[in-house]
């Protein structure tokens, strides 16, 4: 058989691309597949089975109210969009603002002040909608925020928290360093003592929001007493370099960034006082680790709500994809978990806000509902069939941004040893090696 050359191939293509269809875009979806309804619509919830709604107080049901409210009227209709171009929405900034959830539980400076399960609730409905939202306010809130709040004077909360609490400045948290993930707590960035403030060298890797954050919350090891310390670093600081990381495939619409920090002056007033060792840092981990294990919580509530919608919708053999027993065993099944992670997250919420949970409480959380969330987001996927891969429903763009979520604020596998150093008082994250040839 004899093919065209090159150039006649050539020319056939833009001849056909003169005479055809090839320019024209994509239909919509609801012309496309007008049998189930796209997440731009978003589905009523469906998931408190249990009735959790029961346990929560007035003021958390209002707040749990309006985030929903918001979320399926202002991001909904967009996220898709967005999540394919790997932006950010900045136009739904100043709604997120209005909603008066930045600041969780700080009080004072106007933040909300609102209860650590309010603010848990808050965390699952924007991430029910969408996860990069709900990533966007935990970095902004329940690291930078509660960082200044816990760790900061008094004239850096008063200087720094009411604006953060708007959402008219962003922040973000810059722990995690290219050699140092997990091993956060030997970095390496530096920070030296100098004449009226600090000198910071050194690189960060995987920092939310740092693209466009108007300060960044800078951890890095002084230099004179070798322990961790933390820094505000404003956004036009010299030296300090923020540039996104391409070519993710969960979380796409949080920008990641890059940080170099090259010979950055820092003034002592935005040193953080409280910031004199990593378990300083810990104390703040702690919180967001809570706030984390709420977020794959929201996602399969989303997922769930998707499926269960459309299910009823999409026919298939004349009947609804509802009426086959393995379709009903799979939604039985993601409804099931789904109830056992809320009342995971809900007692982790009481152990706070009683003064008892310890770290392997908070860790043992997050590790086992990303898990379920795995679990049950694959479920969705598949009862979606091939509308399971496109981000319209919702269940593709879930499955790609829990995977971030299952990593990050410590793996699952970090996450499990801490619980297991808890409870048999022995450390397993260095192997026996490293720790015998660390002692010579």
């Amino acid at each position: 058989m004899k093919f065209p050359s090159s150039k006649a191939q050539g020319d056939m293509y833009k001849e056909a691309k003169r005479s055809s269809y090839f320019d024209l875009p994509a239909l919509d979806v609801s012309i496309a597949f007008p049998q189930a309804t796209p997440a731009s619509i978003f589905p009523p919830c469906a998931s408190d089975y249990y009735q959790f709604d029961d346990l929560l107080t007035p003021d958390e049901k209002e707040t749990r109210q309006k985030v929903r409210k918001c979320m399926e009227k202002e991001v909904a209709p967009i996220m898709a969009k967005y999540w394919e171009k790997a932006e950010f929405p900045f136009e739904v900034v100043p709604k997120l603002g209005a909603l008066c959830i930045a600041g969780s539980t700080l009080k004072g400076y106007g933040c909300p002040g609102l209860s650590i399960t309010a603010s848990a609730v808050a965390t699952a409905e924007l991430a029910r909608v969408d996860a990069s939202c709900s990533t966007f306010i935990l970095v902004h809130s329940s690291l930078a925020m509660l960082t200044i709040g816990m760790c900061g004077s008094e004239s850096q909360k008063q200087k720094y928290l009411p604006s953060l609490a708007k959402l008219d400045t962003i922040g973000c948290w810059a722990l995690t360093e290219p050699d140092y993930g997990s091993d956060a707590s030997a970095l390496r960035t530096t920070a030296t003592k100098v004449a009226g403030g600090w000198i910071l060298e050194g690189q960060k890797r995987w920092i939310g929001n740092s693209t466009f954050a108007d300060i960044l919350v800078v951890f890095a090891r002084n230099t004179t007493t070798n322990q961790i310390n933390g820094f505000i670093v404003k956004k036009d600081a010299p030296g300090l370099q923020a540039t996104k990381i391409e070519n993710k495939i969960g979380l796409r619409i949080v920008q990641n960034g890059d940080i170099l920090l090259k010979k950055v002056f820092v003034p002592d007033e935005d040193r953080l006082s409280g910031v004199n060792s990593f378990q300083d840092t810990n104390k703040v981990l702690a919180v967001s680790r809570v706030m984390v294990a709420w977020q794959p919580i929201g996602i399969v509530m989303g997922v769930y709500d998707m499926c269960h919608r459309y299910l009823k919708e999409r026919k298939q053999f004349g009947a609804p994809l509802a009426a086959f027993q393995i379709n009903q065993q799979k939604l039985v099944q993601m409804l099931s978990n789904i109830q056992a992670m809320i009342l995971i997250g809900w007692r982790l919420c009481k152990l706070y806000e009683s003064g008892t949970m310890t770290p392997g409480h908070a860790s043992m959380g997050k590790s086992w509902i990303t898990l379920r969330a795995r679990e049950t987001v694959s479920l969705g996927r598949e009862l979606l069939g091939g509308n399971g891969i496109l981000a319209d429903f919702l269940v593709a763009k879930a499955f790609c941004d829990l995977e971030p979520i299952y990593t990050y604020e410590g793996t699952y596998d970090i996450n499990t040893l801490v619980t297991g150093r808890e409870i048999t008082g022995i450390s397993s994250f260095k192997p026996a090696a490293v720790r015998q040839q660390s002692r010579l």
